[in-house]
């Protein structure tokens, strides 16, 4: 007979979010990955590439959403090969929904893409368990998110700066990381625009300071 503990559910966390800035988008999330109490990757990487200029951060099943970000990639690779031009955030967005939505029953998947193009800019669509699709000037998500939007609904202001905008980012996923026992690690940050990609990491002492009660 098998122990009851391989018959529960595996419970993750993580933090993840992206806001829109005036000129591009910022994305950050922890580096923690845990299954239940136990931290099984403490280096992990969740701001994930699709093209030069769109990324998704990942959060769920790691599994899930290592595979799934490969799918996608390969789709926007072909689209850009196919129609000589790099692909909108809108539709590397739909596209990730889509896989989502058709595999909702069978994944364990949220994921926010975010990034840049020369038609609409900086852009940011979350995509939560479901397959839902919407976009949104600034979305959080993982199990660190619910910690912070008291925070991010009272210090988000449309039109930031780039500054502005990554030390909004930088604090919001220390808040989370601080409270939430299954996001932790370094907090990694990347800007997107029309320059392309700058990726920071803020080590973990390094990070926003805050109340310690």
């Amino acid at each position: 007979m098998l122990a009851d503990w391989t018959q529960q559910e595996v419970l993750t966390g993580t933090t993840i979010m992206a806001v829109e800035y005036n000129g591009g988008v910022v994305i950050g999330a922890d580096s923690r990955t845990s299954s239940g109490t136990y931290v099984t990757n403490r280096t992990q990487d969740k701001l994930t590439p699709l093209t030069e200029y769109i990324y998704c951060c990942r959060s769920g099943s790691a599994a899930d959403t290592q595979a799934i970000a490969d799918h996608v990639r390969y789709y926007l690779d072909f689209s850009r090969i196919s129609q000589g031009r790099e692909p909108t955030v809108r539709y590397a967005a739909h596209v990730m929904q889509s896989i989502l939505y058709n595999n909702r029953d069978n994944l364990s998947a949220a994921v926010i893409v975010a990034g840049w193009d020369e038609v609409n800019g900086g852009q940011v669509y979350c995509i939560p368990l479901g397959g839902l699709l919407v976009r949104q000037p600034m979305a959080a998500g993982g199990s660190g998110s619910t910690y912070i939007w008291g925070h991010l609904d009272a210090q988000f202001k449309p039109g930031m700066t780039d500054t502005e905008c990554q030390e909004f980012v930088a604090k919001s996923v220390s808040l989370a990381i601080k409270r939430d026992g299954s996001s932790g690690g370094v907090c990694r940050l990347a800007v997107i625009n029309r320059s392309g990609v700058q990726r920071r990491i803020i080590m973990h002492e390094d990070l926003p300071k805050s109340y310690d009660g």
